[in-house]
């Protein structure tokens, strides 16, 4: 069975200046990219040490020992992984899509978005799970790394179907058990559901590290609809007809506060939030959430 691939190539070559960099690293063991407070061999200099017996002869400063006829020890803040979880929203409201653009919809997006951060994660030697929420319910692949189990992130990625409504509260219960205290949390969805910030705030309260990218179709954004339209509500089934440039202006105005509102919700409960429109290079909410973090700028 073949694994798909969701990533143009294009968007894959500018992944290679993208980097996952958590508010709170974790102190652990590995060799990712994110510091911990151990020291040992590793990429950033911490202090020196008197040699002693056992250290590698490459830890010594051959500098140092010329000027001072000692050894001595470059000692550096050993890197650690983070676990990082793709949580994804699957209710049928991720079914919308531009009109301009056919097949490719709010999940199509969520899908790409979780593939480009599991490359990225890959990459760095952190670990990664993913969960799905809505659909059939929750789907979840643990955390884990390595070229085999981003396949089968892939593959989960490729069954998801976009239905029903967000899972109830015990639904979620073993999602909540594996998602463990100083995880990088990112959730992909529209923002629109009430019960998924309440389950992103519950995260971010029990130390969890929650940041969301609310995906968003480039209609909602332009509102380019001419003449008498009628507007469906794909959850409720709730259709509204109107003339469309008679109400361009309050949609606008009354979205984007709706939006600015819920942005400030999530901040105050320390998540950080990016929106990405249907029509965007994929990579781009990507470095948009990164590059404010207070670490490496990306372009």
């Amino acid at each position: 069975m073949s694994t798909p691939d969701f990533i143009p190539r294009d968007v894959r070559a500018r992944l290679k200046d993208v980097r996952l960099v958590p508010r709170r690293a974790v102190g652990a063991h590995g060799f990712g990219l994110h510091h911990s407070r151990s020291r040992g061999a590793g990429l950033e200099f911490a202090q020196y040490r008197a040699y002693e017996p056992g250290d590698e002869p490459r830890q010594v400063d051959w500098k140092l020992y010329a000027r001072s006829d000692r050894f001595f020890v470059r000692e550096a803040e050993r890197d650690s992984p983070i676990t990082a979880w793709l949580l994804i929203d699957a209710t049928a409201s991720m079914n919308q899509g531009d009109a301009a653009r056919a097949q490719w919809a709010r999940l199509d997006a969520a899908r790409a978005l979780a593939a480009c951060t599991m490359e990225v994660a890959l990459r760095q030697g952190d670990l990664f799970g993913l969960a799905v929420l809505g659909g059939h319910g929750l789907t979840v692949v643990p955390g884990g790394t390595g070229l085999r189990h981003r396949d089968r992130c892939l593959l989960a990625l490729r069954d998801v179907r976009a239905d029903a409504a967000w899972p109830v509260e015990t639904t979620l219960r073993p999602l909540w058990e594996r998602i463990t205290p100083g995880s990088l949390v990112l959730m992909l969805g529209d923002g629109f559901d009430a019960n998924a910030t309440l389950f992103a705030q519950r995260l971010a309260a029990a130390r969890r590290e929650v940041l969301a990218i609310r995906i968003l179709t480039a209609e909602e954004r332009d509102f380019p609809f001419r003449g008498g339209h009628r507007f469906v509500d794909v959850e409720s089934g709730e259709e509204v007809l109107t003339d469309a440039a008679s109400v361009r202006g309050e949609f606008l105005a009354r979205f984007g506060a709706a939006r600015r509102s819920h942005a400030m919700q999530l901040a105050a409960n320390g998540i950080r939030q990016v929106e990405y429109f249907l029509d965007e290079a994929l990579d781009l909410p990507l470095r948009r959430l990164f590059a404010m973090r207070g670490d490496t700028e990306l372009a």
